[in-house]
């Protein structure tokens, strides 16, 4: 089966996007339609853009940079390598799933590795970026793992074991997760409100855009406005993605696959 394309008829009425904002792919071989469906993206969408950034899990799985030359994931790099070099900036943000993407990694697609969480400036908007697992702060026994993976000491060791006995582990984690959500709440496992608030607070932005809990929406914290990514799918009917964009004017626009668009926040005010 052909996966569509995604596409934008009233693209041309449209101001100019500066940036765009994608999550949540979990890139892998056994979903190749979702993988065809990011080429589009690239190729239709990105490439009409100054900025992209990617949010984490764009792969279902990172086990080190050692992986570049797999067929499957070197045509991903090759993709964002020629997006890279036809003049768009590329940035990332490490997700849950592959927080061992490296320096070698970046060269070779032609991003900036970004910490998370970051403040950027765009359009005139200050916008705190992050993968949004962090703030999952409910769910204790997964911050508790996450603090374990995301010490030096640990991926230095992960690392060092070779490479198909790192990519078994990691299918003995991504097992053993699976069956831990099947027991949580969906609450549990989004973001807790005290935690996005420090955030907004730490960082001094007024609008947040994250991924992570694959629960797309526009939520309203005060003054500040919290905009979630969805995750893609192409492989299931309907095929699930999505993007956000930030035009010239400082509006904020919801995309979704079938290229309609509505705003989630109104242009930037001046001063």
């Amino acid at each position: 089966m052909t996966t569509p394309a995604p596409h934008s008829p009233a693209t041309a009425a449209r101001p100019e996007m500066v940036a765009l904002f994608i999550s949540d792919l979990h890139l892998q071989p056994s979903s190749p339609s979702t993988a065809s469906l990011f080429a589009a993206f690239l190729a239709q969408h990105a490439s009409r853009a100054r900025q992209l950034y990617l949010l984490g899990d764009l792969f279902e799985y990172w086990a080190g940079d050692d992986d570049i030359d797999t067929p499957f994931v070197r045509g991903i790099v090759d993709a964002l390598a020629a997006l890279s070099a036809s003049g768009v900036a590329l940035f990332w943000i490490a997700g849950n799933r592959d927080f061992l993407v490296g320096d070698g990694f970046a060269r070779a697609a032609g991003l900036t590795l970004l910490p998370d969480p970051y403040v950027a400036s765009i359009a005139g908007r200050h916008i705190v970026l992050t993968h949004g697992d962090a703030q999952c702060t409910d769910d204790v026994d997964y911050q508790a793992f996450r603090a374990q993976v995301r010490s030096p000491q640990w991926q230095q060791t992960f690392l060092s074991q070779p490479l198909q006995k790192r990519k078994a582990l990691i299918e003995g984690l991504r097992s053993g997760s699976r069956e831990a959500q099947m027991g949580k709440s969906m609450e549990i496992m989004d973001v807790n409100p005290i935690a996005i608030d420090t955030l907004f607070a730490q960082s001094g932005a007024a609008l947040l855009i994250h991924g992570h809990t694959h629960r797309p929406g526009r939520h309203q914290h005060g003054h500040n406005v919290r905009l979630v990514l969805p995750d893609w799918d192409a492989d299931s009917q309907p095929p699930r993605g999505g993007w956000l964009g930030i035009d010239v004017n400082g509006a904020v626009h919801r995309f979704e696959l079938d290229g309609t668009a509505t705003l989630q926040a109104p242009a930037a005010t001046p001063g």
